[in-house]
């Protein structure tokens, strides 16, 4: 029979073996709270996005400016221009060999000034199947554009949202294979780089959430932040948060940003430059910890969508499309 001290001894022994491994099991349990809580928390909080002096609604602004100093349109055009706006990244703009040295140019710039830069990558093979937006790269030097970018942001933060309408457009294209591999290539080389990814998910009323969390899911979104909807489009903001919280569950809980530049009166079912749209809210990181990290100018929304409507060629400014949306919102 043991006596009460060998009890005791063994008891205080157990005690002292057991003190650190519960101090080990509170430490792990701490560091898995806050790295849950890390994976929760928004990393666009607080941030002020990018105002870029050369876009094309500053030099628009500037030009109304001088040709008519004083007037209403001048002011409503430069209010706009006053808005931070994405920064696309076309091969047909920003080529092979200058794309690296002009993102990390625009990517200093907007540092400097205490600012985040928003950038989209536009240049896939085959863009937008050959329609307004036609134009692209080759397969063979797709990769190494998107690596020159992801080069210039090793070191500079900066928002990314990878090829717009690429893996919406991929069934009706017949080529969901092909974008699917040339988005995981974008999502590889930006993965170790400061830049926070969205890949595109198109919008509400285009896929069902199913069908966009499935490409979203094979092309990679478990290793960026997230997806972004409504890119160039006009649904309004209750029915992209609907289609984000659905897509998100079906993505494990992946987070998105919603484009608001024209969806102030929601959409009338047209996509090519439809009349009575208006600007939608202004550019703003959210700050109540859900899903939706940012809402985004991802589209400059004086820019045409193309030649339909009366407009001129995606992506070129149309100042009375400006002006329309601008005063439709109450500007």
């Amino acid at each position: 029979m043991e006596s009460t001290g060998s009890r005791l001894g063994l008891s205080l022994g157990i005690i002292a073996l057991a003190a650190p491994i519960v101090a080990l099991g509170l430490f792990i349990g701490s560091f898995a709270i806050t790295a849950v809580e890390a994976a929760r928390s928004n990393p666009l909080a607080g941030a002020t996005f990018y105002t870029n002096p050369d876009s094309t609604a500053r030099k628009a602004a500037a030009a109304a400016a001088e040709a008519d100093p004083g007037s209403a349109d001048a002011a409503t055009l430069t209010r706009l221009a006053d808005q931070p706006a994405a920064t696309w990244l076309l091969p047909e703009k920003y080529p092979m060999d200058t794309v690296r040295a002009d993102v990390a140019a625009i990517a200093d710039a907007a540092a400097a000034a205490g600012q985040l830069p928003v950038f989209v990558i536009y240049g896939i093979p085959d863009r937008d199947c050959g329609n307004f937006s036609t134009g692209g790269l080759s397969e063979s030097d797709y990769p190494i554009w998107v690596e020159s970018i992801a080069t210039a942001l090793d070191t500079r933060a900066a928002v990314v949202i990878l090829e717009p309408d690429a893996l919406a457009l991929a069934q009706q294209c017949g080529n969901v294979p092909q974008r699917v591999a040339q988005i995981q290539q974008g999502v590889a080389a930006l993965q170790g780089t400061l830049a926070t990814v969205y890949l595109d998910a198109g919008h509400s009323d285009w896929l069902d959430a199913a069908t966009a969390a499935n490409l979203l899911n094979q092309a990679g979104v478990q290793n960026v932040r997230g997806f972004a909807t409504n890119v160039s489009n006009y649904n309004d903001s209750a029915a992209e948060q609907a289609f984000g919280e659905a897509v998100s569950a079906l993505t494990n809980g992946a987070h998105f940003i919603v484009d608001t530049s024209r969806n102030g009166v929601g959409s009338n079912g047209e996509w090519c430059n439809p009349t009575g749209r208006a600007l939608g809210a202004t550019p703003e990181a959210t700050s109540d910890d859900g899903l939706r990290d940012a809402n985004l100018w991802v589209k400059e929304p004086g820019e045409s969508d193309g030649t339909c409507n009366n407009g001129p060629a995606a992506g070129e400014w149309w100042p009375e499309r400006a002006l329309e949306l601008a005063n439709a919102a109450g500007w």
